[in-house]
């Protein structure tokens, strides 16, 4: 990292520390390495070093506490229509089995929608992925993705057999912002199909995207059968999250 400008040294820290926290090997509460652990473990001045604590804290990844250091700040009280759920994860939860069908991944011109959600040229290569969530067999998520090659260069090359999507980028790309939209959407006779349903049923479409210092990394649409899936979630009018 040395011969780096600084604003990219700085960034690379912040890009480190928010990565850690998205695969949970930092919880919150624990405490991060120090000023001076991280100005020798990646040969920074600690001007950049302290820059990029300030950031995170002022992004509220991290709380600093002076004489004493810094830490992963605590889950906001978000549900999970602000933050990025894992589907896999909520079903096992339940004691359920998740199987995750992936369908397609391919590379194609973006149509002009596309192209303005990632902030590409109309016809620009972009990745697409089309993937169907199962709970015990049952589908409740028809995944559709299309991710901005620019920032995720390798994304087509992986073996999503083994880590869907959703997973992998949220465990290698760090992103600092997300856009969610919900819908009631009648589906389609190709989504019906796809999720087991009746075509006369409505969904729930959730329309995500995710950035990353001001460029779109992803643009996905996530529907959902009405009749077995809900969105939302519980949480004190103070803002704190409910625990038990």
């Amino acid at each position: 990292m040395a011969g780096a400008p600084a604003a990219a040294l700085y960034q690379q820290l912040k890009d480190f520390v928010v990565r850690k926290i998205q695969e949970g090997v930092w919880q919150p509460g624990d405490r991060l390495p120090s000023e001076s652990e991280l100005v020798t473990q990646f040969g920074m001045s600690r001007m950049t070093v302290n820059r990029a604590l300030r950031e995170l804290s002022e992004q509220g990844r991290i709380v600093r506490v002076a004489g004493v250091g810094s830490f992963v700040a605590e889950d906001k009280p978000q549900s999970t229509l602000l933050q990025i759920a894992n589907l896999a994860s909520e079903i096992r939860q339940r004691g359920h089995d998740y199987r995750c069908d992936v369908l397609v991944v391919e590379r194609v011109s973006a149509a002009l929608e596309v192209a303005a959600a990632l902030d590409v040229r109309t016809g620009d290569s972009v990745f697409h992925t089309l993937c169907v969530h199962r709970e015990d067999g049952v589908p409740v998520q028809l995944e559709d993705r299309y991710v901005n090659p620019a920032m995720v260069p390798q994304f087509g090359a992986q073996d999503f057999a083994q880590l869907q999507p959703s997973e992998y980028l949220v465990r290698n790309v760090p992103f600092d912002q997300i856009e969610h939209v919900v819908d009631a959407v009648m589906p389609t006779p190709e989504q019906a199909a796809l999720l087991e349903m009746p075509v006369g049923e409505p969904c729930l479409l959730l329309t995500r995207r995710t950035w990353s210092r001001g460029a779109v990394i992803t643009l996905v649409r996530c529907l959902h059968p009405a009749t077995r899936y809900r969105l939302g979630s519980r949480f004190r009018a103070d803002g704190h999250p409910l625990n038990g």
